[in-house]
């Protein structure tokens, strides 16, 4: 039984940390947009990069575009 309880808590821990980084990517969608609003295009194309990375390579996820990504302005 020790084995499953350390196998669960590590699972809760994978689950914990995964929840914190989807916080962190929702926040930097935010930003992203506000900085697209702001007509700060280099920037927030920089940073709409650096989250797509983030997604496919780290957190193995589809990428799904931003609102700004699909404009025309960028």
């Amino acid at each position: 039984m020790a084995r499953q309880e350390e196998v669960d808590r590590k699972q809760e821990e994978a689950d914990r940390y995964r929840k914190a980084a989807e916080d962190a990517l929702q926040q930097l969608d935010w930003a992203i947009g506000y900085l697209h609003g702001i007509r700060k295009l280099d920037v927030s194309r920089a940073l709409a990069k650096n989250r797509t990375y983030i997604r496919r390579e780290l957190m193995g996820r589809a990428e799904q575009p931003l609102p700004a990504q699909q404009t025309k302005q960028t």
